[in-house]
C-alpha cells in the first residue's frame, strides 16, 4: 500500500519480509525503481567512527566517507530481481563545500541548496551467480565510492564527467499544480462553509490552529535529523589474533 518495505533490521524476520515484498514487483504493473540504502542507517560521524572502529577489528577495509554496507538484504534483492531487473544504479551523493546542508527544514522554507549525484549503471547480468561473490562486489562498489567521495572532497566535483541536462519535467508540474489547486480551492469552500473567518473567535481558532501545525512541522522536522536516527545492528566483530591469521595465510597456501 505505501510502497515501502518496513524492516526490523533483524534478519530472522526480515529476511521473509524481504522475499515477500521483492517478489511481488515481479508482477508490478507500471515501471518501477527500487531504492536501496545498503548502509543500513543515516550518516553521522558516530555512526562513522563506530564504522571505523568495526572495519579494524575485523580486517575490513576502514571507511572514510561512507558506513559499511549491509550486504545480506543487497544479496536478497539481487537474488528475486535478477531474473526482471535489467540495472543497478550506484548513486553517489555530495554537497559542495560553498552549498548549505540540504534539511526538511530548509525545504519547507523554499531555501535552495546545491547536490551533486553522481551516477554508474551496472548491468545486473554483469554481477556473479554466488552469494558471496555479490556481497564482495556489493563492499567493493563501497570502496569505490569512498575514493570518490575523496575526490570530490578534494576537487568540490566529481570530475569533467558527461553530463546530460535532463531539464524539468512538465508532467510533474502539472501534477504539482492540480493538486496545489484542489487543496486550496477546498480549503477556501471549507472556510466559507464554516464561517470561520465570519467573526473574531473563528479568526482566532484559524490562527492558533495554524500555529500549532507550524510548531508540530517542526517538531517532526526536528525529529528528522539524522542524529536521531537509530543505527543499525552490527554483530560483535571477533578481532583476529596473529596466529589465526598465519594460520589462515597458510591454509590459502595449501
Amino acid at each position: 500500500f505505501s510502497e515501502y518495505l518496513f524492516l526490523e533490521r533483524s534478519w530472522a524476520k526480515d529476511e521473509s519480509i524481504l522475499k515477500l515484498g521483492l517478489q511481488q514487483l515481479k508482477d508490478y504493473p507500471l515501471p518501477f525503481w527500487l531504492a536501496l540504502f545498503v548502509e543500513g542507517t543515516r550518516f553521522t560521524q558516530a555512526k562513522l567512527l563506530a564504522a571505523q572502529e568495526y572495519a579494524t577489528s575485523t580486517g575490513l577495509p576502514v571507511p572514510r566517507n561512507v558506513l559499511i554496507p549491509r550486504t545480506k538484504g543487497f544479496v536478497a534483492a539481487v537474488n528475486h530481481m535478477r531474473s526482471f531487473v535489467p540495472a543497478i544504479y550506484d548513486i553517489t551523493v555530495a554537497i559542495p563545500k560553498t552549498s548549505p546542508q540540504p534539511t526538511m527544514l530548509r525545504l519547507f522554507k523554499g531555501q535552495a541548496s546545491v547536490v551533486h549525484v553522481h551516477v554508474k549503471r551496472h548491468k545486473m547480468k554483469d554481477l556473479p551467480e554466488a552469494d558471496d561473490a555479490v556481497a564482495q562486489w556489493c563492499r567493493d562498489v563501497f570502496i569505490a565510492k569512498d575514493a570518490l567521495l575523496d575526490k570530490h572532497k578534494a576537487d568540490d566535483t566529481f570530475g569533467d564527467q558527461y553530463l546530460q541536462d535532463t531539464g524539468r519535467p512538465l508532467k510533474s508540474l502539472v501534477v504539482v499544480v492540480a493538486w496545489a489547486i484542489t487543496v486550496v480551492a477546498g480549503m477556501i469552500k471549507f472556510l466559507q462553509w464554516s464561517s470561520l473567518l465570519s467573526s473574531w473567535k473563528g479568526i482566532a481558532f484559524s490562527a492558533a490552529t495554524l500555529g500549532l501545525v507550524t510548531v508540530l512541522m517542526h517538531i517532526l522536522v526536528s525529529f528528522s535529523q539524522a542524529e536521531r536516527s537509530t543505527p543499525a545492528k552490527v554483530a560483535p566483530a571477533k578481532r583476529k589474533t596473529l596466529g589465526e591469521t598465519s594460520d589462515l595465510k597458510q591454509e590459502k597456501q595449501h
